[in-house]
């Protein structure tokens, strides 16, 4: 909502969100009763300080009082910054993409300023060629010093300056890019910027998964991005899974067309954890597969879990047609190997047990996050 009082709003000062709802009718009710108490501030015409007051006096139906900001755009940008940042209670999410939006400003309004003079300097370079060189150093070479300046400004020291981390700050400054309508419910408060993350993320992989490999396959290897939903904060110390990456429910996993790519005589090795195996069975069928047997993974290590010290994970082995091993070696159905400090990672040994077992025909990894050899790879990070 723009003021109609001949003024619009200044880009810079889009930093910042504006008030609505009983925020925003609050404050008009202060200045129908008080008046405006401090005047609005515009800069090139248009306000730079102060659009909730200025929306605020329109539907109180007062007038503005205005003054004029006399310096330049850098510093009406740390000038907005300076009176609205601190006043502003604003979580870790939203101060991440005001600092976004404030680093795009400020890297425009630099490129505004140096590109004239690196013209100017290339200009002047050639007109002295061949002329004695000076001592004091070119433009050109001044330029070149204040941009390695300005790159000195890492993405951590921002985010230290805007109190919140770095990861938030990049992930911010890329919305900005490519979904920039993405941060507006951030900036309303709708919702938390990690929650955006990991639907912009999601819709990401669900597009990488929407193809399917062409081959046919005898040996499939899947450790699916099984969904926790609500219960999943204790399953171990690394945290939810959807921390790490986008997790899957059982109808999104079973409406996958693995059919399709699997041969008629066909095995299935499926890691699934013990909160889990109970839900799993659907994807099973709904791959064509029928449950034969498991192997169990203890991995040593304490997990957190709801009722138990959770220390091991189950590969099932599922077949479709007939698809006995090509070999009649026999392994233990425990493995004890020390999990990894990795989220999620499996122990190679387990894919070198199935390469002994199945000797041959095609095979691939579903939801691979590694390469191997002789393995087709396909998921998100495939």
């Amino acid at each position: 909502m723009e003021p109609r009082q001949g003024f619009s709003f200044h880009p810079i000062a889009d930093i910042f969100p504006l008030l609505a709802g009983d925020e925003l009718e609050a404050l008009a009710a202060d200045i129908r009763e008080h008046g405006l108490r401090d005047p609005v501030v515009l800069f090139e015409g248009k306000i730079l300080d102060g659009r909730n007051r200025a929306t605020a006096c329109i539907l109180a139906g007062k007038t503005l009082t205005t003054t004029e900001f006399p310096g330049t755009r850098q510093e009406a940008l740390a000038f907005v910054w300076s009176e609205s940042f601190h006043r502003r209670h604003l979580d870790s999410g939203q101060a991440a993409v005001a600092m976004a939006k404030r680093a795009k400003l400020d890297a425009e309004f630099r490129a505004a300023v140096v590109e004239p003079l690196r013209q100017g300097a290339k200009g002047r370079k050639a007109q002295a060629k061949g002329k004695r060189r000076g001592k004091k150093a070119s433009v050109t070479q001044q330029i070149g010093e204040e941009s390695k300046r300005h790159d000195a400004e890492t993405s951590a020291a921002l985010a230290k300056a805007a109190g919140t981390n770095r990861r938030y700050l990049e992930a911010a400054c890329d919305l900005l890019e490519t979904h920039p309508e993405r941060l507006e419910a951030v900036e309303k408060g709708d919702k938390k910027l990690s929650q955006v993350l990991r639907e912009v993320k999601r819709e990401a992989t669900q597009a990488k998964l929407a193809a399917l490999p062409t081959e046919k396959y005898r040996v499939i290897y899947a450790d699916p991005p099984w969904s926790y939903g609500s219960s999943g904060g204790g399953i171990d110390q690394y945290g939810p899974a959807d921390r790490h990456y986008p997790t899957m429910t059982i109808a999104e996993l079973c409406a996958l067309d693995i059919k399709s790519i699997v041969e008629p005589d066909a095995v299935l090795f499926l890691w699934v954890t013990s909160p889990q195996l109970a839900e799993c069975w659907p994807v099973i069928k709904a791959w064509g597969f029928e449950y034969k047997t498991s192997f169990v993974w203890d991995k040593v290590k304490h997990n957190f879990g709801h009722y138990n010290s959770v220390r091991h994970e189950f590969l099932l082995v599922c077949t479709r047609g007939s698809c006995t091993p090509d070999t009649k070696k026999l392994h233990d159905s425990v493995v004890a190997i020390e999990r990894s400090a990795k989220h999620s990672e499996k122990p190679e040994e387990f894919r070198r047990m199935i390469d002994g077992l199945y000797r041959f025909g095609n095979r691939v990894e579903l939801f691979s996050r590694t390469e191997a050899t002789g393995w087709d790879r396909w998921g998100a990070d495939a």
